[in-house]
């Protein structure tokens, strides 16, 4: 790819998520429907369900090792969450508790 491609690609990607940004604002200035404040409510929690759906579905206490490095780290997860509802600190917690117990576990 040539520099000057590279270039127009950036600068479409910055223009799209721009314009993805934007839009809301512009389109809802006097006062947002409720159909949007209602899916604001509830999209994080479905979100995080999808999320959870589709780490966990190969099924990891069915595949080739026998899931306990995954569902060790997915309580440790939610219990970060629970206690602190830190989201980077949960993050970061789980990502370094699987990946350690990946490394003793297999």
């Amino acid at each position: 790819m040539t520099p000057v491609q590279t270039a127009v690609m950036i600068g479409l990607a910055a223009l799209a998520t721009q314009l993805t940004r934007w839009t809301p604002f512009l389109l809802f200035r006097r006062r947002t429907p409720k159909v949007i404040s209602y899916l604001g409510m509830v999209l994080p929690a479905a979100i995080w369900g999808m999320l959870v759906v589709y780490c966990f579905r190969h099924g990891p206490l069915i595949a080739e090792s026998n899931g306990l490095a995954e569902a060790l780290a997915a309580a440790v997860t939610a219990a970060l969450q629970a206690w602190r509802r830190n989201m980077a600190l949960t993050i970061a917690g789980g990502t370094l508790c699987y990946m350690m117990l990946v490394r003793i576990f297999y």
